[in-house]
């Protein structure tokens, strides 16, 4: 699996560090799901590859990509998780296009951002697969037979975007661990009682529709670990409840793997095996299509069982008055981050070594000057921004 990391000489590192404010503690953590997929930008039926967005970045003039790039430079996270950003292999066409040609470019009223640091990754989405895995009687290796719903591989991708360094050596990536190796996994059955899945199928299957990657972070001397995920929608599937049980299986890796206990049976893509320390410093990134409120079609239980894990500090969840305004005759609005009316993207993060101070959604109301930044599908994303900033504890 190939992994691309921005590099910098070590010198390079050391002036980076004097330039930051050593002594600053706080940092914002953001999550969002831009949209950033060739379907996005095709007609409808168009599939698309990697190439669509790859040429959309040589410039820096595609409407929507700039209003994305604006919320970023309007919210100013420190670390970043983008979601459903195409896998590119060449950072050049790719993310690094993406922050010379719009975040390092003013947008709107707001400055430039930069971030001299990145992660990526393969995911499964598109990645074809020799089986029919939704039984329609075809063996088609896209869509809903590739072991990821895409329609190329690295539709619906990841990318961290960070101020602080990375651990290059030190990352988890879980892309090809097997759902058949989790403990007591949610079966997936035919309405005869017999497994949705052939033998040959289920042996190879896994878990992670995109994948999961635990990415360790050096913030001024400290460890903070990103876990990072965007588990699929539990929707588009029948009566079987394919992508909701696999919904609550991606969400529960998770809670499983910061729990001591039960972290045993987890291996990453080297074959290291076990979870999280129990003491370490965490933040977890990423749409997770699931509502912790108890809304929509995905079985709670499995966000429920993260959102409220003893190791998570979810006392100040990011809420809007956008969100309120879109909904109002729904209370839980507030918390809603996406505009289709439910809780789906989660910045949650430990309460070991990490103070929690302040949290919020990018959803300006209707008479905010800065509204038709999301006023319309088109306008950015059908999800909003994110975040949440904490204060790293006194040592």
């Amino acid at each position: 699996m190939k992994k691309f990391l921005s590099s910098l000489g070590f010198s390079a590192l050391i002036s980076l560090g004097a330039s930051l404010n050593m002594h600053a503690t706080e940092v914002t953590f953001a999550t969002f799901n831009v949209s950033m997929e060739a379907q996005n930008y095709l007609p409808k039926g168009q599939n698309g590859s990697p190439a669509v967005l790859a040429e959309l970045l040589q410039t820096d003039n595609q409407p929507q990509i700039r209003n994305i790039a604006n919320i970023i430079q309007l919210v100013r996270p420190d670390v970043l998780l983008l979601n459903e950003f195409d896998y590119i292999a060449d950072s050049d066409k790719g993310i690094k296009a993406f922050i010379k040609n719009y975040l390092n470019q003013p947008q709107g009223t707001a400055e430039a951002i930069n971030y001299p640091y990145f992660y990526y990754s393969t995911v499964n989405t598109g990645q074809p697969s020799p089986y029919d895995l939704d039984n329609d009687g075809k063996t088609t290796g896209v869509g809903a037979d590739a072991w990821g719903f895409g329609f190329y591989p690295g539709q619906y991708g990841m990318v961290l975007l960070s101020k602080y360094p990375i651990d290059t050596a030190k990352i988890r990536t879980f892309q090809q661990f097997k759902w058949k190796d989790m403990p007591g996994f949610m079966p997936t059955q035919k309405a005869d009682g017999s497994p949705w899945y052939s033998k040959e199928a289920w042996a190879e299957f896994p878990l992670s529709s995109k994948s999961h990657w635990d990415i360790p972070l050096n913030i001024n001397g400290k460890t903070v670990h990103v876990l990072a995920s965007h588990p699929t929608p539990p929707v588009f599937d029948g009566e079987e409840n394919r992508n909701g049980i696999r919904n609550h299986d991606e969400i529960r890796l998770w809670a499983d793997y910061l729990t001591p206990q039960k972290a045993g049976y987890i291996y990453d893509d080297n074959g290291l095996k076990g979870g999280l320390a129990e003491n370490a410093s965490f933040v977890l990134l990423g749409d997770q299509n699931a509502s912790a409120d108890n809304e929509g079609d995905a079985l709670n239980s499995g966000i429920n069982m993260l959102y409220k894990h003893p190791r998570i500090n979810s006392s100040m969840p990011p809420a809007s008055k956008g969100g309120a305004e879109h909904t109002p005759d729904n209370p839980k609005a507030a918390y809603h981050t996406a505009d289709w009316r439910m809780r789906a993207d989660y910045v949650l993060p430990s309460k070991a070594g990490l103070v929690l101070k302040d949290s919020g959604v990018f959803w300006p109301v209707k008479a905010d000057p800065l509204y038709p930044l999301i006023g319309s599908r088109g306008a950015s994303s059908d999800h909003r921004l994110v975040w949440v900033t904490v204060e790293l504890s006194a040592d």
